[in-house]
């Protein structure tokens, strides 16, 4: 029985997943090296955006299931949920997990689970075990005992939606897959307590790769979507419409294009594939390209508009807003913000010009560059010459527009409906 759980992460999965185990009854330990993050949770508090997560955070407090520290505690089984991004040249870094496991190792004990969530390359779970072993060489792991081995080790990769993780981690089939039949079948009756959808039982490996496959699945179509954009911009078309056009064929469904992908996993993931197999991923590859040189062609056509109102209107710098600075709409999550990498460049080569607008944000993010000014969106309504939709936030579609004879618009998510890019 797995009476008591820690979760080694408190960040944007780890926190709902100590939650929804909390609300289930079952003891929670969670372990943060953040220790400001640590004391909110202990108030009942949450340091993240998502909606319900604050209440069942706090209810799982008030009722003594849910218990943050930044120390870890001897458990029944350990999730792993820990970020891993990568380094120069693509490669990934796996220091994260590698530090989670050297904190878990003195407290494991005979018969505890261990699962690693990390969205990780091939073969992290692994060498996750393979740490394990050389920290606690009392104790036997798959690799060495198999079946008979005395801690289970799996994988478990979330594949929620931010905004929706609460509901999809109860609800969404989960792939978990274990370095024996025994350690898939611990970690299916640990998930159990709160998955309603199925539990499809595999190998580490398959189950890793697949977390990775159905995000570079996502990218290549953004790609494809973004490129058609690109062109579209080229040869004077509105790719909105013509993507409109295209979609009404029963066989065909074509993503809505943007200014870039970013977050945790769609921006990253597919290179943990080119780094494995280089010389067969070469389509993956190819989208993590365009789709990583998005940015740079909405800040062109930044450029662009800016020009042409100074032409229109003299020498007077313009203002332009940039509405939103996450990764995707209705969220406060900036890592690998394609919005935030636009706002700074055009920031760093015109001072006193970008006013920077986020309404998941209280304050300014650390990685807005100096030169960029955080105000309200009326304020920015208010100043700006130049309105650019970077993130369609609910906030944002509200928006009236042609308020302003003089202010010029451009949409780079198509949220405004007869905007074109």
């Amino acid at each position: 029985m797995f009476n008591t759980v820690s979760v080694i992460g408190l960040g944007y999965i780890g926190l709902p997943t100590a939650a929804v185990f909390a609300s289930r009854k079952k003891r929670v330990i969670g372990v943060d090296v953040n220790d400001e993050a640590v004391q909110i949770i202990n108030r009942g508090e949450i340091h993240i955006v998502e909606p319900e997560l604050d209440m069942l955070v706090h209810a799982a407090v008030k009722e003594g299931y849910l218990r943050a520290t930044t120390r870890p505690e001897p458990a029944d089984a350990f999730l792993i949920a820990v970020p891993t991004p990568f380094t120069e040249g693509h490669k990934p870094d796996l220091a994260y997990i590698e530090q989670a496991c050297k904190s878990i190792a003195p407290v494991l004990a005979k018969g505890n689970l261990i699962v690693l969530e990390s969205t990780s390359p091939v073969g992290t779970t692994e060498r996750v075990a393979g740490w394990l072993a050389a920290l606690r060489p009392d104790l036997s792991f798959p690799q060495q005992a198999g079946e008979a081995s005395d801690i289970r080790v799996a994988h478990c990769p979330e594949r929620v939606l931010p905004g929706r993780v609460l509901r999809e981690l109860v609800e969404n089939d989960r792939v978990i897959g274990g370095m024996t039949n025994a350690c898939s079948h611990a970690a299916e009756r640990l998930y159990r307590a709160f998955v309603q959808g199925e539990c499809v039982l595999t190998d580490a490996r398959t189950a890793e790769m697949c977390k990775l496959a159905e995000n570079s699945f996502r990218d290549v179509n953004i790609a494809f979507a973004n490129e058609l954009a690109a062109i579209c911009e080229r040869l004077g078309i509105n790719p909105w419409e013509l993507i409109a056009l295209a979609n009404r064929h029963p066989r065909v469904n074509i993503l809505q294009p943007g200014p870039g992908v970013g977050g945790h996993c769609i921006a990253i993931d597919p290179w943990f594939i080119v780094d494995a197999a280089p010389e067969q991923a070469r389509i993956i590859r190819q989208a993590r390209t365009v789709n990583d040189e998005r940015p740079l062609q909405v800040v062109s056509q930044v450029e662009g508009v800016l020009a042409q109102w100074q032409v229109q209107h003299g020498q007077r710098q313009a203002k332009v807003a940039f509405l939103g600075l996450s990764y995707k709409a209705n969220i406060d999550d900036v890592r690998s913000s394609p919005a935030l990498t636009i706002v700074n460049a055009v920031a760093a080569k015109y001072p006193d010009v970008v006013l920077a607008v986020e309404p998941h944000l209280a304050a300014a993010p650390a990685e807005l560059h100096p030169n960029a000014q955080f105000v309200e969106l009326q304020e920015a309504l208010q100043r700006a010459d130049i309105l650019v939709l970077l993130v369609a936030h609910k906030d944002f579609q509200s928006v009236q527009l042609g308020n302003n004879a003089n202010q010029a618009v451009l949409d780079t998510c198509g949220a405004w409906k007869g905007i074109a890019i």
